[in-house]
């Protein structure tokens, strides 16, 4: 065995979370070493050309979390060093119904309020009122909590100064309304069928439905987040992003090696000291960083350690949940939207009402393909026009609520295989039913598509073993498995992003703060390896 060190650090995997915990090391002074199984790195990041002259993002697209966050606070200008540019746009969301009108939203709260107060007097008011808590007198507190450790000593300080502020009644109270269903609060704040339709689906963003516990909490805020700062892309693709961490770590000494599937994590004395991959044994000096996973990293990575049998357990408790599903349309003209105002949106959802999503959420969630799947229409031309020839056009569309095993068809038209697993029969006619959808809002869009590919949950989790079932969230952000419970609670060596073996630290979706492109467990990881140093 070669007891050389071959870097500082090892990092598994070259997701979002990988790449900004090593671009931090890096320009801190250590040399990383990246290792990603596939033969691109990027992990949900992946820029393809789906037909020639068009630019596709295959699974994430929109960097609003990352933008917002500390790490782009610190990594902005070598980013911008290394040739990335993120781009936005005057609109933010909205949202069309199905054979009925639409609502466009620009990223601006003041005139979003005064756009819903239209349809519905006082629900603007009271979206208002939302953000207005959201980023102003409850600012400290969520950001506080979803930004930090939540069992440092940080987050203890910040919870004895909001106490000392709001007294125990009033944190009970901030308690009792993270607790909510987005469905309670609708009921309560607003009337309206399209602003109920307009807010509904990006609950499903954070992997919930609108009839969740947290639902309401998760909802608001990313809602609310949106439409203040818009839904930035990087321009030209993804896959620029992922080179530009690249050229930091790769500046710094370090390096990210494709085609390197990490079989196990080496522990000796209780500390993690490097990794078998590709037939190869590389020692980190400092420790190792895991973006997997815990059933990867507990039953696979560290299968067999004596020092983590409590975490294992646990981690075979861990629950993933709905599979996710994209279909991507090359379009050689805009499309006609029953909004017209909707063409310059970066993200519009296509829904009935709030209650079509609880449904399509509860028939996924019971093995049905949704008779009306709630359609997230990105629209990245409309932010980058480099994305497209002239005239062109892309349509991104998201579904959030497919089961990841099938055990029915709610409309009776797609016939379920006996295994109960996707085939390529059962994605194509579910895109179909994506497109006669997409119809009902953009009519005659058939005549525009130069070529259509879909992706199924059995897909997706075969492109990233992370998106287990096609989970696109990486588990479940139910309470019992969010912010103190994230990834599981009950063992104190392995929470937040520690685990039981001294220098091996667990990072990615299955982490606190949870799902999304904002980098914060790579960063807070970052931040407990510099602080160690």
């Amino acid at each position: 065995m070669n007891k050389n060190p071959d870097a500082d650090i090892i990092v598994v995997g070259s997701g979002m979370n990988s790449l900004v915990c090593a671009a931090l090391l890096a320009r801190r002074g250590m040399t990383v070493t990246v290792l990603e199984r596939n033969p691109v790195a990027g992990g949900c990041i992946r820029t393809e050309s789906l037909y020639p002259g068009y630019t596709h993002e295959v699974l994430s697209s929109w960097y609003p979390l990352f933008m917002g966050g500390a790490a782009y606070a610190e990594l902005a200008e070598p980013l911008k060093q290394a040739g990335v540019e993120f781009v936005s746009c005057d609109y933010s969301t909205g949202v069309a119904i199905p054979g009925g009108p639409g609502l466009a939203l620009r990223k601006d709260i003041a005139d979003t309020a005064a756009r819903m107060n239209a349809l519905a007097a006082g629900d603007g008011d009271a979206f208002a009122a939302m953000a207005q808590r959201m980023f102003g007198d409850d600012a400290g507190l969520v950001f506080g909590l979803m930004g930090n450790d939540p069992y440092s000593f940080s987050t203890a300080r910040l919870l004895f100064g909001e106490w000392r502020k709001r007294g125990l009644d009033g944190l009970m109270a901030f308690g009792s309304e993270a607790l909510e269903s987005l469905r309670r609060w609708a009921d309560r704040s607003m009337n309206g069928t399209i602003n109920r339709a307009m807010l509904a689906p990006w609950v499903l963003h954070g992997g919930l439905g609108p009839d969740e516990a947290s639902s309401a909490l998760i909802g608001k805020l990313t809602c609310a987040a949106v439409v203040a700062g818009g839904m930035p892309v990087v321009k030209g693709g993804g896959a620029r992003l992922v080179q530009g961490f690249i050229d930091i770590i790769n500046a710094a000494g370090g390096t990210v090696q494709t085609s390197m599937n990490v079989e196990r994590v080496l522990v000796e004395r209780g500390r993690a000291v490097g990794v078998q991959a590709g037939g190869q044994t590389l020692r980190a000096r400092r420790g190792v960083v895991c973006n997997v996973t815990p059933g990867q990293l507990y039953g696979q990575l560290l299968n067999g350690a004596p020092e983590v049998r409590a975490a294992a357990e646990q981690a075979k408790r861990f629950r993933h949940g709905r599979g996710g599903m994209q279909v991507h349309f090359t379009l050689d003209r805009l499309p006609d939207w029953c909004e017209p105002e909707l063409r310059h949106v970066p993200m519009v959802h296509v829904t009935e009402s709030l209650e079509q999503v609880c449904l399509s959420v509860t028939e996924a969630s019971n093995g049905w393909l949704p008779a009306r799947p709630t359609l997230a229409v990105g629209q990245p031309v409309a932010v980058d026009v480099t994305r497209a020839p002239e005239g062109g056009w892309i349509l991104w569309v998201q579904m959030q609520d497919v089961p990841s095993r099938l055990r029915g068809d709610a409309a009776g038209e797609i016939a379920i295989p006996a295994d109960g697993r996707w085939n390529e029969a059962v994605r194509e006619a579910y895109a179909d039913r994506v497109q006669a959808r997409l119809e009902t809002v953009m009519p005659g869009l058939g005549q525009s598509i130069l070529a259509r590919q879909a992706f199924s949950p059995a897909d997706l989790e075969a492109w990233n073993v992370n998106l287990v079932g096609g989970d696109p969230y990486s588990g479940v952000c139910s309470p019992d498995q969010f912010f103190w419970m994230r990834p599981f609670a009950g063992v104190k060596a392995a929470r937040t992003g520690r685990t039981p073996v001294k220098d091996l630290h667990h990072i990615g979706a299955s982490v606190h703060p949870g799902p999304g492109l904002g980098g914060q467990s790579g960063y807070l990881a970052a931040k407990r390896i510099m602080g160690k140093r």
